[in-house]
């Protein structure tokens, strides 16, 4: 197993933030979605918030790779209709390449 951390902010409206939370919901979180993550390799998910601030830990089996879920992405309609969807709360970092919106973070301590 691989894990990886993300960040990403959301767009500061309490409303849009509280859309965005809804979203996220089990039930209301596309089926489509959410087999397309599992798909790809992931094996668990999890997205945090504090204030505007997103943090997302994402568990990665071996056949996990970046490249290969980007491509699967590429050729889903569903998801990227749901990416679409969310740019309309996201917001990217400061220090995000253009376009890009979840930030890889990197590991700067570990209690072993």
């Amino acid at each position: 197993m691989k894990r990886y951390c993300f960040a990403l902010d959301l767009i500061a409206d309490k409303a849009l933030i509280a859309e965005y939370e809804n979203w996220h919901k089990a039930e209301n979180c596309w089926p489509e979605i959410k087999k397309s993550i599992l798909s790809a390799g992931i094996t668990q998910m999890e997205i945090y918030r504090t204030g505007n601030r997103l943090f997302m830990i994402m568990d990665t089996d071996e056949t996990f790779t970046f490249e290969r879920k980007a491509t699967m992405d590429a050729a889903n309609i569903k998801v990227q209709e749901w990416e679409q969807l969310m740019w309309k709360f996201q917001s990217s970092i400061p220090w995000a390449k253009p376009g890009v919106k979840w930030v890889l973070m990197d590991e700067i301590f570990q209690l072993s």
